[in-house]
């Protein structure tokens, strides 16, 4: 799948930004123009009978909302900019309500695995600095990784064991979620960097997420200062939910592994292992986002829901 062919699933609860940039007529005439062909600035003014400078105001704030993305080129006269679209298909969806008494849930600091094997370039560090030595894989024995916030690597997973709390409740599991933030890793930074980024649950490959860059436009609203800003950012909270019907990445179907497939009344420990295959047809690396790095101040997430 290519960058211009991804989902994007829009939160109106939290991705007010992405909603006020839909706000406009010009704006979707831009969008809608951009699905049929690459355009620069000057050419959508001509289509769209409106002054540059009102279409420039547009595309910046498009731009600015991560809805399209644009590449100054070389022309026959200095630069121009080019704009393509984001996105090729766009879902507004609520998240699911849930009552407290519905679900169980665990939060596991990023730097808690209980198992790895990565592959250089890779590193951990915490809201103070790297720990241990960058691009040496032994340095995820270092036992301060418990306080890691940020974890990279070019392939190769980490494994964490959570508490299985489903098999002190009488209750049917209906539904497993995991919630992490993510992006790819590539020396630098590239936001057109796409990797593949499996997760696995009780050892079952439950399917992977086109992760489409490796994010370094601006700071993480987290990242903390001393973070080179030639560095990832930031990544997408992504979410997997396991359920009867399949696996489920952001809504969108990943693979046919079900609850039965997951043994989960069989193990008193939940183990997740998060990573990139080194047969991954994009194999751009991994970077995960913990509590002190990134937009969201979470680890990685576990939710049964009854």
């Amino acid at each position: 799948m290519n960058q211009d062919e991804r989902l994007l699933v829009v939160n109106p609860l939290e991705d007010i930004d992405k909603l006020k940039a839909f706000a406009s007529e010009p704006r979707i005439q831009i969008l809608q123009l951009l699905r049929q062909e690459v355009r620069n600035v000057n050419e959508i003014a001509e289509d769209m009978g409106l002054p540059q400078s009102t279409v420039a105001t547009h595309i910046s704030i498009l731009e600015k909302a991560g809805l399209l993305r644009t590449e100054a080129v070389k022309a026959k006269k200095g630069n121009q900019k080019l704009c393509y679209p984001a996105f090729e298909e766009m879902l507004i969806q609520f998240p699911e309500e849930q009552k407290d008494e519905d679900c169980l849930e665990v939060e596991m600091p990023i730097g808690l695995f209980t198992n790895y094997h990565v592959s250089a370039p890779c590193g951990l560090c915490s809201t103070e600095g790297i720990i241990g030595y960058l691009d040496i894989p032994d340095s995820f024995l270092n036992p301060n990784r418990m306080k890691a916030g940020l974890i990279w690597c070019e392939t190769g997973y980490v494994e964490y064991k959570f508490p299985n709390n489903a098999i002190y409740d009488k209750r049917k599991v209906r539904r497993l979620e995991l919630s992490m933030e993510l992006s790819s890793e590539t020396p630098g930074t590239n936001k057109n960097w796409l990797s593949d980024i499996t997760v696995w649950v009780n050892n079952v490959e439950t399917g992977s997420w086109v992760s489409p860059g490796d994010f370094g436009d601006k700071r993480g609203k987290f990242t903390p200062d001393w973070w080179k800003l030639e560095g990832s950012q930031y990544g997408l909270l992504k979410h997997w939910n396991v359920t009867d019907e399949g696996t489920f990445v952001d809504g969108v179907k990943a693979s046919s592994v079900t609850l039965s497939d997951l043994d989960l009344v069989e193990h008193h420990s939940i183990k997740i292992k998060v990573g990139v295959k080194e047969d991954a047809e994009h194999l751009g690396g991994m970077n995960i986002f913990g509590r002190g790095f990134g937009n969201y101040d979470q680890g990685i997430v576990l939710r049964l829901y009854f």
